[in-house]
């Protein structure tokens, strides 16, 4: 009977499925090493792109910084000027209205009322003087309070003078825009 010794048959195959494994598993740690280092590389420069860009955002963001700062600057600039500019037109019409009061006192002033003193205190004007009678002095309060710059018309005191038969009065009148009269 022969023999036939299948060993080293089963050996030389086993040695070669294990070279066999361990070439694939070599291939194996290659690919999988070229693929780390792929993925590697490409992190890294979505990474470098990100911050360029982000680099890119703060330099604009920067910029538009500097034109904020330099409208609020204008904006400040503008309400200054027109808080100037409304000083200056109350100004204007502050001085003129102690010209209008006066020429409206003129021509609201009827026959028989003579004024002896007027003074001006902020927006209110006091007027004393006397009047030949009661209906004057009613008449002078009513064109007053008709006249424009002038309202809130009020009688302080009325006085009648003895020798002469006339009334002495004084009255106070608020100059401006006409609001509710105020006691």
């Amino acid at each position: 009977m022969t023999r036939i010794n299948l060993l080293p048959w089963r050996q030389a195959l086993a040695e070669r499925r294990r070279k066999y494994f361990l070439v694939l598993l070599l291939a194996f740690a290659c690919v999988a090493l070229a693929a780390v280092w792929l993925a590697d590389q490409v992190i890294d420069q979505a990474i470098d792109r990100q911050v360029t860009r982000n680099n890119h955002l703060d330099k604009d963001v920067a910029v538009l910084d500097s034109r904020i700062k330099t409208i609020d600057d204008l904006q400040q600039q503008s309400q200054q000027l027109a808080e100037r500019m409304k000083v200056v037109q109350d100004l204007s019409e502050a001085r003129s209205a102690g010209a209008q009061l006066l020429d409206q006192l003129a021509r609201a002033v009827p026959d028989g009322v003579h004024l002896h003193e007027v003074v001006a205190k902020g927006d209110t004007v006091s007027i004393r003087g006397s009047a030949d009678s009661s209906q004057d002095i009613a008449q002078l309060m009513r064109r007053l309070q008709a006249s424009e710059g002038a309202h809130a018309t009020r009688l302080q005191r009325v006085r009648m003078e003895d020798d002469q038969g006339g009334n002495e009065f004084q009255l106070t009148v608020r100059q401006g825009e006409s609001v509710e009269a105020q006691p």
